[in-house]
């Protein structure tokens, strides 16, 4: 099996693009190549997602409009979901950390001439049923494409940005003028999941945060003494703040990989730790705590225009607040060195792993024991799987491609008349617009048709949609593949488990 990113994954410089097959992966425009001299800068984030969690705990017209004068906000176009927060259905948010020189007291991290890459990135899953949530980090170094993208300019026009090939994640911001959109967007590309909200911050968060609830509580495996970062702790237990919560955040060289994803691993410790403090007594029975933290996220946070203002916060924290700490679960994007370097200093999605977790989060699937997950095989969406099913001779079905994989629709009706015996299949060619999930639509009378084709593809109940008025004569069901078609025989469905390194928000760790 494929080793999860090796000692040296993660150490070429952020902004220096890798030689050999990615060389020119900056982008279309010519930069300069930044020096290999440069300090490493890691933007930590979790600090506004535990905010979110706690929820804006203030009142009175002078403190919100005090709060609202604190955010920042992009305009992100289309891109994302222009209600605070939908109903019944998932929710994912994007929280980005730059590596742009910005706030008093920065000028000595990260790249001085950085436009800002996407240097941090955790992406919150809440479920549907808010009983949990995923917060999955995706490595800045790994490979991978950055679609096309449209960003809007001071002036209110727009420019088209084309996108590249084979380039380093964090380049999906700043590099050629691209905003938090067009990363948002590289998210959906490489996930198949659609982003809701994103919210940024520069190197003033960890700081300012860790200060306002008087100390974040971490562990260490041993004493450290890292010049690059400038963290000098002991072995053991410790509380830090300010620049030593910065200083932790960025090392890399405490740990004994030195590697990105090691420090990846002591950045989510940091957020989990930071969740805990916020939401203890100490923190929330302190009306002075509690405006320090509000009055340092807001000023911290950046975010897309749909949520730009402290009440739009707050019912969004409403919803994160339903989570239980111990149900928030902390995971790495699955990944291997890159194959395609002599020495590695990027990363690739990892062959079978990587899908699999973006399968399950796709599926709402929850990555710890939550008992309202457990009652859903009973609800009455995958009722719709059970009961008799129909001979395949007897299953007739359109098929329409909505999905990322050319000729899928054929592929499919292929697979079904040779290997499956559906000999009544016909290819629709295009759907008439691109979805991210598989759907089947059928009539009452068809159900016995539907729960045959979905044995045979693997189908989801929630791919299940039946009308209410039964199909007349030789009416055909409609299949519309998405994002979620693999390929034909490949089973929809993702599965339940997954065996990887992961974490929970109630529990405390040492860094090794």
């Amino acid at each position: 099996m494929p080793r999860q990113g090796g000692r040296r994954s993660g150490r070429g410089p952020r902004g220096q693009e890798p030689s050999g097959p990615v060389e020119n992966s900056a982008g279309r425009r010519k930069r300069k190549a930044s020096t290999p001299r440069r300090k490493k800068a890691l933007i930590w984030t979790g600090g506004v997602m535990a905010f979110l969690l706690v929820g804006v705990s203030v009142g009175g017209y002078a403190l919100y409009q005090h709060f609202n004068g604190n955010l920042n906000s992009v305009d992100i176009g289309d891109v994302g979901n222009k209600d605070v927060v939908t109903a019944n259905a998932p929710l994912n948010i994007l929280v980005i950390g730059t590596d742009k020189r910005t706030g008093k007291g920065n000028e000595g991290y990260g790249d001085a001439g950085s436009v800002g890459h996407a240097d941090t990135n955790i992406l919150f899953h809440v479920s549907k049923d808010r009983t949990n949530a995923t917060a999955m980090s995706i490595p800045r170094d790994l490979i991978t494409n950055i679609p096309d993208c449209t960003t809007r300019q001071s002036d209110g026009s727009e420019k088209a940005i084309p996108g590249t090939d084979h380039v380093r994640f964090n380049t999906s911001l700043g590099q050629d003028d691209r905003d938090p959109g067009c990363t948002m967007e590289t998210v959906k590309e490489l996930t198949g999941l659609e982003v809701d909200h994103f919210m940024m911050v520069d190197f003033n968060a960890v700081k300012t945060l860790s200060t306002a609830v008087g100390g974040v509580k971490i562990c260490l495996d041993h004493a450290v003494n890292d010049s690059k970062s400038h963290l000098n702790l002991p072995a053991g237990d410790n509380t830090i703040q300010g620049e030593d919560a910065l200083a932790y955040v960025r090392t890399r060289h405490a740990y004994a990989n030195e590697s990105d994803l090691d420090r990846i691993k002591g950045q989510q410790q940091f957020v989990g730790s930071m969740i805990r403090q916020i939401k203890s007594d100490d923190t929330l029975t302190s009306p002075t705590k509690l405006f320090k933290l509000a009055n340092a996220a807001t000023k911290a946070l950046t975010v897309d225009q749909a949520i730009a203002s402290v009440p739009k916060l707050t019912s969004l924290a409403k919803e994160l607040t339903k989570i239980d700490t111990k149900n928030i679960t902390f995971v790495t994007m699955p990944v291997i060195d890159n194959p395609e370097e002599k020495t590695p200093v990027t990363v690739v999605p990892h062959p079978t792993q990587a899908e699999q977790l973006f399968s399950m989060m796709r599926d709402d699937t929850s990555l710890t024991e939550v008992a309202a997950q457990k009652k859903k095989a009973k609800s009455k969406q995958d009722a719709l799987l059970k009961g008799t099913k129909a001979a395949a001779a007897d299953v007739r079905v359109d098929v329409y491609n909505g999905g990322k994989i050319p000729g899928a629709a054929q592929q499919t009706v292929t697979w079904l008349q040779n290997n499956e015996g559906v000999l009544k299949s016909t290819n629709k060619a295009n759907a008439p617009a691109k979805t991210a999930r598989t759907t089947l639509e059928y009539a009452p009378n068809q159900a016995d048709q539907a729960r045959a084709l979905a044995g045979m593809m693997g189908l989801p109940g929630s791919a299940m949609k039946q009308g209410t008025e039964d199909a007349e004569g030789l009416q055909a069901m409609v299949l519309t593949l998405g994002a979620d078609f693999k390929g034909a025989g490949t089973s929809i469905t993702g599965p339940t488990k997954i065996d990887i390194p992961k974490s929970s928000a109630d529990k405390a760790g040492c860094s090794k």
